[in-house]
Parts: C-alpha cells; structure tokens; sequence
C-alpha cells in the first residue's frame, strides 16, 4: 500500500479473518499523523483508567474488543485481573475455546461461570427485552465472583460504536455497576482493531460475534436444541471459508447471511451442495440467502416498524 492510503478491514480471501486493504482514495499524511496521534491518546486515556482502578473482572468473550480490555488491564494492573467467561447455551463452542486459549497466552487467570438464561421465561420467551435478562443475570454472577476474590471493578468490552445500536442489555450494565473502559476512552471498533494489530494479539482481525439467541426473530420462543441447530449451520458455513457467517432461523427457514462480496462463493464449487445437503439434514426445509449480505443486528430492524 501506499504510503497515505485509506485502510480498512474486510474478510480475507479465505474467509476466516479480517485483514486490511487500502482503498484507492488517499488521505494526507497531515490526516494520518493527525489519526495515530488521537489513537494515541484514546489507548494512554485507557490505560489511565485502568490504572486508576485497584483490580478488576473482566467480562471476557474472546473477542476483540474485551481481548484489547483484557491485554491492557494485564499491563496496567498485572495479576490483580480476572477473565470471567460466561458458560451459556448461547455462545458457541468455538467462541468459549478461543476465549480460553487467549487468556491462556496472555497469562490471566481465567474462569468459567455457568449460566441458565434459557430456564428464565422472560429470556425464554424472546421478547425485545430478552438482552436486558440475559446480561443482568450474568452481571450479577459476575458482581458474585468479583466479592468472592475482592476484586473492586467489574469492566466490559463495550467500545463508542455500540451505543449506536439497539442494546437493551446497556441498562444491566448500569443497574450491575459494571464500568465501559473503551467506551469511555472513546475507542471505535476499527481502533480497537488498529491497537490490536499493534500488540499483536490474535483476535485483532478476529470477526465480530454475538451471542446466538440473536439469530431468532423476537417472539419465537428460544430452546437449547434451536441454539444447537444454528450454531452446527454456522460451523458448516465458516469451515468452508465464511467468517462472520449468520445463519437467522425462521422456523423451517434458513436465512444465510454472509459479506455481500462472499455471496457469489456460496454457489461455487462444492459449496452450495454442502451448504443445502448440511442444513437439510439439520432441520431446514428451505435455505435461503439474504442478498443484502450480513448485516449487524439485523433482526433488531423489526423494532423499528
């Protein structure tokens, strides 16, 4: 790339991650100095706030966001941090494994607690409030653990682009006292990632996840064996090369979402016919294919009709 170049993130050729491109409009070098300085800044902001605190539970999912949090709580506060990971029905296997073996490599220790948000009926029932019950009774778990190893704060992973979202389960977080340091340093997600890339941690280029309830439109009633049967629709997806593939349930209806330049892949070579012959056989009778490509929350757009 040259040097000025835009860069930006997008799915690598095979898939799996995120890598950068450079777009073909240039910014000035004064722009650029201008964007490292004020990451700069945000990262120091960051590690102040941290510092600030005398330890801390990290709510830790593996992602890239909580990983960056996790890194520089590490850094800040050394062995007065602990990862917490909720064990749940809704997060897939492959997102706990790589949350255990990120702890691991960065030397935090890191444990499991066990969730029931599926024998709650006002999760059960999926309304549009469901995010707000699944996220206060991990918070509260969490509020638990941190008395139990007298830890004085509890920190997430939320950044400065999430409260552009639909996110009901905000309002656990403030009724839990539960602190948003990149959020409150002022980091992006595209920061985040320029950081992360920087410390070279693994889940800098690591596609966004979320939890698997998010699959099921609101007012279907969400059961551990419909959570089971999307992620195993997911997995066959990102083994054939989609990262951040979404597969949405409707009933019958499997409703693929993959990167808008991704969907021409799922019609070439053995793909489709893997794709078709997997998902029948978990269930589905139609597998359909959203030509606006993935879209982040995009159930959430029901909500606003």
């Amino acid at each position: 790339m040259r040097h000025g170049g835009e860069r930006r993130f997008r799915i690598s050729e095979d898939g799996r991650y995120l890598r950068w491109h450079a777009s073909f409009r240039k910014k000035s070098s004064a722009n650029s100095g201008k964007e490292v300085q004020s990451v700069a800044k945000k990262e120091k902001r960051l590690k102040d706030i941290l510092a600030s605190m005398r330890s801390v539970l990290v709510a830790y999912s593996g992602g890239a966001d909580s990983t960056l949090l996790l890194k520089a709580a590490k850094d800040m506060l050394g062995k007065n941090v602990l990862a917490v990971t909720a064990d749940s029905a809704t997060l897939p296997s492959r997102e706990l494994k790589d949350a255990r073996a990120i702890a691991k490599k960065l030397g935090v220790k890191h444990i499991l607690v066990r969730t029931r948000e599926l024998s709650n009926s006002k999760f059960f029932n999926n309304d549009a409030a469901r995010c707000y019950w699944c996220k206060k009774e991990l918070y509260s778990k969490l509020r638990d653990v941190a008395r139990q190893h007298n830890i004085s704060h509890i920190v997430d992973g939320s950044n400065a682009e999430d409260k552009s979202d639909y996110r009901p389960g905000a309002r656990a977080v403030r009724e839990c006292g539960v602190r948003k340091p990149l959020e409150e340093a002022g980091l992006f997600k595209e920061e985040i990632r320029k950081l992360s890339k920087k410390l070279r941690l693994p889940s800098w280029n690591k596609p966004s996840s979320a939890c698997l309830a998010s699959r099921v439109p609101y007012g279907v009633k969400i059961k551990g064996n419909t959570l089971a049967r999307i992620e195993k629709a997911e997995n066959v997806l990102k083994d054939l090369g989609f990262a951040g593939a979404r597969v949405r349930h409707h009933g019958d209806i499997a409703r693929i979402e993959v990167g808008k330049k991704q969907i021409p892949k799922l019609f070439k070579g053995k793909a489709k016919n893997k794709i078709i012959g997997s998902l029948k056989k978990l269930g589905y009778s139609y597998i359909t294919i959203d030509l606006e490509g993935y879209t982040r929350g995009s159930l959430n757009k029901l909500l606003r009709k």
